[in-house]
């Protein structure tokens, strides 16, 4: 890949033209139109924060170095932004007034509101700029190589990149785009941040079934996502039909894992959403986020709920009291080898040779306290499941 260094190019210049639109996805523009500052690949402006953005117009204030830019040249005279678009993006804003930053009187000003030479320090200040030519192949490679250092991309950022074209153009404009009316629904069961592409991840993740690279290699040059919008709704449609309540814990679950496995189970919305209640009025369910796969489960798998166990000091108490009646009656302290005919019938275990068992089990209403505690062998305890 040919690379050519660049030291003429001024903020004046990356700001003749520069267009920034709030709604992401829908591109932006300097040098007159002739660059592209955020093409399909990049990820979403991430350095609006009120820090970050703020701190490069501080570092040039302090005529601190801004780093490398790099340009990639698409044809002629014509550019798009290969690495630098947060800190070119940020420039921009500043200087067309979208945000303020704080004088040494700790005043915030904007860029019309700063003195006129401090505008001119801004918009003469050269950038240090690497144009590199390549191909397609080449030029991805090493937006991914330059992308370690600072904010790293995270995976779908690269895939974004690695896959660019007009699906990805379409998926970003749909589940990238912060202005989207739905994001307030999705965002009850979908954890991460929308413009790290977060929101994306989850829908190719759904409806590839975890095979997100393939399924984007695939339709990387569809001109429709109808099939990526059709299932990622039926997904959450799904769960806010079963679920009639919205819990905070139900954010970031495997909900395209518990579609699939339960879509086609039925459902009453008023006794799921009584069972919810119950479980989260329980005060030995420790695991909240649990409670959702486990009534689309039929109540079966507790361990989903990391019900409370007995405590060190239960247990103690309890074995001491059976092994004292076993001894005198000639019976082993696991009530269960008691009742047996083989030679355990008699045996007196140990205490770390035995488990904490509910006498009546929790998912049927057994209390986690002494008096529904009962010490049993590790082999009868493993063997009685939840009967």
């Amino acid at each position: 890949m040919k690379t050519t260094l660049r030291t003429d190019i001024t903020i004046k210049d990356i700001c003749d033209g520069f267009v920034y639109n709030e709604f992401e996805g829908k591109g932006l523009f300097g040098l007159s139109g002739k660059l592209t500052i955020q093409p399909e690949y990049q990820r979403n402006y991430i350095y609006a924060d009120g820090k970050r953005d703020v701190a490069v117009i501080e570092s040039i204030l302090k005529r601190y170095p801004l780093g490398i830019i790099y340009f990639n040249t698409v044809e002629p005279d014509t550019f798009e932004v290969l690495d630098g678009q947060q800190r070119i993006t940020s420039i921009g804003r500043y200087v067309t007034n979208r945000f303020a930053v704080k004088d040494n009187n700790g005043m915030e000003q904007y860029f019309s509101g700063i003195s006129k030479d401090q505008q001119e320090l801004i918009l003469n200040t050269k950038l240090l700029i690497y144009e590199c030519e390549g191909d397609e192949k080449e030029i991805k490679e090493w937006f991914k190589t330059i992308n370690i250092v600072g904010v790293p991309l995270n995976s779908q950022e690269l895939l974004n990149a690695v896959y660019s074209g007009p699906f990805v153009t379409l998926a970003k404009a749909e589940f990238s785009n912060s202005q989207n009316a739905n994001i307030h629904k999705w965002s009850a069961y979908i954890s991460g941040s929308i413009n790290r592409q977060e929101y994306l991840e989850c829908a190719l993740d759904w409806v590839s079934k975890g095979s997100i690279d393939s399924y984007m290699s695939l339709h990387r040059y569809d001109t429709s996502i109808n099939e990526l919008k059709a299932y990622f709704n039926s997904v959450i449609d799904w769960v806010s039909t079963v679920f009639k309540d919205v819990e905070k814990e139900m954010k970031g679950l495997e909900w395209g894992t518990l579609y699939e496995q339960y879509k086609n189970t039925p459902y009453s919305p008023d006794e799921v959403s009584k069972k919810v209640h119950e479980l989260y009025a329980d005060p030995y369910v420790k695991n909240r986020k649990g409670v959702f796969e486990y009534i689309l489960g039929g109540c079966v798998k507790t361990e989903l709920l990391d019900v409370r166990i007995f405590d060190e000091a239960t247990k103690k108490s309890v074995y001491a009291q059976q092994k004292i009646e076993a001894e005198q009656n000639g019976t082993s302290n696991c009530p269960l080898c008691a009742l047996g005919h083989e030679a355990n019938r008699t045996k007196i275990w140990k205490l770390d040779e035995m488990d904490a068992d509910h006498v009546a089990s929790w998912s049927k209403g057994g209390a986690t306290d002494i008096s529904n505690c009962q010490m049993l062998c590790k082999t009868h305890n493993r063997s009685k499941g939840n009967r």
